[in-house]
């Protein structure tokens, strides 16, 4: 009889190991969220072939979109229904949609007239609002607003709040994404803290682009603990350490696994990777798949 109890709890004892070991290597072994893709990386090669670039995407292990402009209008050419169709047929989710916040300033090294007309928050908030929310999509995010003086500020703080009144009334979560100029003093104070302070988190959340705000030389963990909560997306990429050039994520100088593990006090619910005008956008997002495994093991 003893025997037997013993063999029992032996037994018991490594079925239980085993299970504990099961629950730890597929705790450890997966990573926390899928990783995402912000299209915005791809410009150079959608618009010629859609499909064919999501099915490349695909194929490097992404799940999660960002959309962003295109040189065809709408969606990649396409309806919010229709393009959000074509990333379900595909087994992608389509999480959020870039907008232009104002018309673009003249820039003397970009003739701006080359671009097709972007429907702007400024001007159009209510058709963007309608058109996203036709893609059944959860995010809308503003990719940038002028902000180089107080004048500027203080309108973008009217423009973001209104579009933000506009987008929770869609079932929308209104989110902004910086660049480093929004960590720059105007007028004596940073708009990323004015925008923060000055508009409710009922109304905006942040999209933090992890390579901007490193350059920009602050420390997102310290963005995290100073405003928990209000980062629900981030942007994945990085810089060479003169700052000048971007890099595929683990390239560079941003110290990612020390952000990753902050994830959960910035409230973090998708990220994307994102590398603007890459001259090889798919070697580009196959290595920072790569890389970023290591991150999330």
């Amino acid at each position: 009889m003893s025997h037997r109890r013993d063999f029992l709890k032996q037994s018991a004892s490594l079925v239980m190991g085993g299970l504990a070991f099961s629950y730890s290597d597929q705790l450890f072994a997966k990573p926390m969220h899928s990783v995402g893709i912000q299209l915005y990386t791809l410009m150079s090669v959608i618009d010629k072939d859609v499909e064919g670039t999501l099915k490349q995407v695909v194929a490097l292990g992404y799940k999660d979109l960002e959309s962003a402009f295109s040189m065809k209008g709408g969606f990649y050419g396409m309806s919010a229904k229709e393009f959000a169709a074509l990333a379900k047929k595909l087994g992608l989710f389509w999480r959020s949609h870039h907008v232009m916040g104002a018309p673009l300033k003249p820039n003397p090294n970009f003739d701006v007239t080359k671009l097709p007309k972007f429907d702007t928050l400024k001007n159009d908030t209510q058709k963007i609002v309608d058109s996203v929310a036709e893609g059944g999509i959860s995010y809308l995010v503003c990719a940038n607003i002028p902000i180089d003086t107080g004048d500027e500020v203080k309108e973008a703080v009217d423009i973001l709040s209104k579009a933000g009144e506009a987008a929770k009334k869609a079932g929308l979560t209104f989110v902004y994404h910086n660049h480093d100029k929004e960590f720059a003093q105007v007028d004596g104070k940073r708009p990323y803290d004015v925008f923060l302070s000055q508009i409710s988190p009922d109304l905006m959340k942040m999209e933090l682009d992890l390579a901007w705000v490193t350059k920009a030389g602050v420390d997102p963990v310290e963005l995290f603990k100073k405003y928990p909560g209000r980062f629900p997306l981030w942007h994945v990429k990085d810089f060479d350490k003169e700052f000048k050039t971007l890099l595929p994520v683990g390239q560079g100088v941003v110290d990612f696994k020390k952000i990753f593990a902050a994830a959960q006090t910035a409230g973090m619910k998708y990220f994307f990777v994102e590398h603007d005008m890459a001259p090889q956008p798919f070697e580009s997002i196959k290595a920072s798949m790569d890389n970023l495994k290591k991150v999330l093991a």
